[in-house]
C-alpha cells in the first residue's frame, strides 16, 4: 500500500486530494497546522506548523516512525490574497513567501533526499497559474509561486535518473474559501467563481500524475477553467 503525504489538507485543495488518494486505497497522512493529531485505518492527521522548521522537523520526523517514508508527498500549502505592490507590507510579503515557498523547501529537503536513496518516490507540486503568469494585486504571491516553480525544476533536475518521478500541477482558479476575502463575483476582470474548476478537478489531476506507470513521468499539468477571465 503506497504512503501519502499532503501538506495543507485541512480544507480546500488539499483536503480533496487527501479524500481522493484515500479513496483510491493509499495510505493518506495529512499535515496542517489546524488539524489535531489522530490515527484511524489508513490515515494519519499531523497537527504542523509549516513554516516553523523545528515543528516540520518534527512532524515528519513522526510520520517517518509512525507510518514510513512517503511514497507520494503533494506539496500543497499557501495562502493567497490580493493587494496591490503600494498596499503589500513586509509581513504580507514575508508571510507569503514562508507559507507558499519556505515550507515547501522545508518538506522537500526533509524527505526527497530519502526518496532518491530509497530510489523510487513521487514528489507533487501544487503550483498555479501565477507561477507562470504576473497578475496585477499578486506581488508576493506571484513571487512566492514563481519561486516555487524555480524550486520544482531544480528538483527534477536533482532528482532526474534516481527513479523519483515529479510533477508540477498549475491551476487556474478554483472556487475555494480564499476567494472569500476578494469577492470575484464583484470585480471586473475576475473569473466568476460559478465558473471557476472545483477542487476534485486539482484532485484528480493529482491521482491521474501518481497512478501512472513507472515508465511515465508526467512533469507538469496546466488547469484553466473552459470559461475564464484573464485578468490583467
Amino acid at each position: 500500500m503506497k504512503i501519502a503525504l499532503v501538506t495543507g489538507a485541512s480544507r480546500g485543495i488539499g483536503l480533496a486530494v487527501a479524500d481522493a488518494l484515500y479513496s483510491g486505497g493509499m495510505h493518506v497522512v495529512r499535515l496542517a497546522r489546524s488539524l489535531v493529531d489522530r490515527s484511524e485505518d489508513r490515515r494519519n492527521d499531523v497537527r504542523c506548523d509549516l513554516t516553523d522548521p523545528k515543528d516540520t522537523e518534527r512532524a515528519i520526523a513522526r510520520v517517518i516512525t509512525v507510518v514510513g517514508l512517503p511514497d507520494i508527498i503533494v506539496s500543497n500549502a499557501g495562502i493567497f490574497f490580493i493587494k496591490s505592490l503600494a498596499e503589500t507590507t513586509y509581513d504580507d510579503f514575508t508571510t507569503t513567501l514562508k507559507t507558499n515557498l519556505t515550507s515547501a523547501f522545508l518538506v522537500a529537503h526533509s524527505l526527497v533526499p530519502k526518496m532518491v536513496q530509497r530510489g523510487s518516490g513521487h514528489f507533487v507540486t501544487i503550483g498555479s497559474i501565477s507561477d507562470y503568469i504576473g497578475f496585477s494585486g499578486s506581488t508576493a504571491y506571484a513571487a512566492s509561486k514563481f519561486g516555487l516553480r524555480g524550486m520544482h525544476e531544480v528538483i527534477r533536475q536533482e532528482t532526474a535518473k534516481s527513479g523519483v518521478r515529479t510533477t508540477l500541477i498549475s491551476p487556474g482558479p478554483v472556487d475555494t474559501d480564499i476567494w472569500d476575502a476578494v469577492d470575484p463575483d464583484s470585480k471586473p476582470g475576475f473569473t466568476k467563481r460559478k465558473d471557476m474548476m472545483r477542487v476534485e478537478d486539482v484532485a484528480a489531476a493529482v491521482v491521474y500524475a501518481v497512478t501512472q506507470p513507472e515508465r511515465i513521468d508526467v512533469t507538469e499539468i496546466r488547469l484553466l477553467p473552459t470559461v475564464y477571465t484573464p485578468r490583467g
